[in-house]
């Protein structure tokens, strides 16, 4: 009985991951930082890591520019500073802003890369988790198309899953444990990824991708 059970459950968990993309070529690839299967588009805002210091954090974001709105270049604007700022008057109030992210998700599940992993991505900004401040240093960043409230898409949730689960391979001293949002390592300071975001969702997957669908 127990066994037909866990056959339903993953049976289920599958039929919920088919909304991503072909997720077989996403693979972390740690002696480089690279996240093969993912375009790339190369920050300039990143930097080195403290010294012998591995990802030890992983931290969920959400972003959409303009804000509520999805689709279109801007990202990948922001993060290589080439965001207009008379394309829209949101623009103009963080054209200057110099901030990156690892990768970013988009809604229909796809995934860029803009900062190796082994360097540091701009993305915490003033941040504390567990008594240790600045999370940059110790922590992987992940973007996912959205906005607080807006319900995230099944396809986000299974490459977020499985790029987590890749990076927990990847850097031993990364943990499921240790995926948490903005909101976690910024509080009062920042809300994201949001009351949308289904945290069980995402360790359920989690756990089917380190403990179902071994690499």
């Amino acid at each position: 009985m127990a066994g037909n059970r866990a056959k339903g459950h993953h049976y289920q968990m599958l039929r919920t991951l088919t909304g991503a993309p072909d997720l077989a070529g996403l693979r972390v690839e740690a002696a480089t930082g690279r996240l093969l299967g993912a375009r790339q588009v190369e920050s300039p805002n990143c930097d080195d890591r403290p010294p012998g210091q591995a990802p030890e954090l992983l931290v969920v974001h959400g972003i959409s520019l303009p804000p509520g709105e999805f689709g279109g270049p801007w990202i990948d604007a922001l993060f290589t500073n080439t965001l207009p700022p008379d394309e829209h008057p949101y623009f103009a109030t963080i054209a200057g802003l110099r901030v990156s992210a690892h990768v970013l998700v988009r809604r229909d599940g796809s995934a860029v890369q803009y900062v190796p992993f082994q360097r540091r991505a701009w993305h915490a900004g003033t941040s504390q988790w567990r008594g240790r401040e600045r999370c940059n240093d110790f922590s992987i960043g992940i973007e996912l198309e959205g906005t607080d409230a807006t319900p995230y898409e099944p396809a986000q949730y299974g490459t977020l899953a499985l790029i987590a689960a890749e990076l927990c391979r990847a850097y031993p001293a990364l943990s499921p444990d240790a995926v948490v949002g903005h909101s976690d390592v910024a509080p009062g300071r920042k809300s994201d990824p949001g009351i949308a975001f289904d945290w069980p969702l995402l360790r359920t997957q989690l756990r089917y991708y380190l403990e179902v669908r071994p690499a």
